[in-house]
């Protein structure tokens, strides 16, 4: 089993340890409601070396992330709950002020905890709807997101004990700029998409300045067979002959590139082999030279809320998409 390397986020605590790598359960079959994410797939994840899920309300994934702690607990997988870290996210209908409360209760209900040990709000958005299975969302149910109320929410969660860390996604430098003027307690974490086709280094540069972790989501580009991911890390060239001169797999290179900018990862798979190579990249290092390599690779964002969530760009979605570049 590998152990997987920690760094340090705040917290109601403290500065807290989180696993660097966390196990992604974000599916798109997830979100339309079609349960794929099982929690034997889940507990062989933790027998393989996770300690760290990533999951939200969204995805409907946090029952099985719940079973799967509670059977790696009954069988001895793990001795205390405090050996797993759980990451889960607000969704965008539920961003008014007198909303997120009921939320991460709702949460730790489907989770089966009493705690989380981190919570995101999900992107820098409202929607104006009950359910969403995955479909285009009319431009009359997307409107602007109160901040500064929604923040009031999280920071309530937080010194309720209800989440040990509060955080964001998706923000943008200037939307945490605006952030950071208000907030009481700063969010301990930013998850953006980031791999080396999409390499954030602007952003990321700012999170750090700031005490702020940078997590990356859809670090191999997500599963090209469906809108939530693309084909440009897996198959990229740059990619792919630094890995035939390591022996090593793309994503292994992709993986190590982000380990070595700073930041965290949430990774997915679902398959037992791929799990444990997904965690083969602490005991070597990239060359100056592959990494000058892939600083030259040209970027281009996937972005998959702008692109499916909504039927066409609206103010709201126009200004993030403008922003995270």
């Amino acid at each position: 089993m590998v152990t997987i390397p920690e760094t340090m986020i705040s917290s109601s605590e403290g500065l807290r340890p989180v696993p660097v790598i966390a196990m992604g359960t974000a599916t798109e079959s997830g979100i339309a409601g079609i349960e794929v994410v099982t929690p034997s797939t889940l507990t062989e994840a933790i027998k393989v070396g996770y300690r760290h899920f990533d999951t939200a309300a969204i995805y409907r994934t946090e029952k099985p992330v719940g079973e799967a702690i509670a059977e790696a607990l009954r069988s001895g997988l793990i001795k205390s709950r405090s050996e797993i870290f759980i990451t889960t996210k607000l969704w965008c209908n539920s961003a008014d002020r007198h909303l997120v409360v009921p939320a991460i209760k709702q949460s730790l209900k489907n989770l089966g905890l009493e705690y989380v040990d981190l919570y995101l709000i999900h992107w820098p958005l409202k929607l104006i709807q009950d359910e969403y299975n995955g479909g285009p969302v009319p431009n009359e149910c997307v409107a602007a997101l109160d901040m500064k109320a929604a923040w009031e929410g999280m920071e309530e969660c937080q010194n309720l004990g209800l989440t040990k860390s509060i955080g964001v996604s998706n923000f943008s430098f200037k939307r945490i700029q605006q952030l950071l003027s208000f907030a009481k307690i700063p969010p301990a974490v930013n998850q953006i998409e980031m791999n080396p086709h999409w390499q954030q280094k602007k952003i990321t540069e700012f999170c750090k300045a700031n005490g702020i972790l940078v997590t990356a989501y859809l670090p191999l580009g997500g599963d090209c067979n469906t809108a939530l991911g693309h084909k440009r890390v897996m198959e990229c060239d740059v990619l792919r002959d630094i890995a035939k001169s390591k022996g090593k797999t793309v994503a292994q290179i992709s993986l190590r590139w982000l380990y070595e900018q700073g930041v965290s990862i949430a990774v997915k798979s679902f398959n037992t082999e791929r799990m444990k190579q997904n965690l083969g990249i602490f005991d070597w290092s990239l060359t100056e030279n592959e990494l000058n390599k892939i600083d030259r690779i040209p970027q281009c964002r996937h972005l998959y809320l702008i692109g499916t969530l909504v039927t066409q760009h609206n103010d709201v979605l126009a200004e993030i998409d403008a922003e995270l570049d």
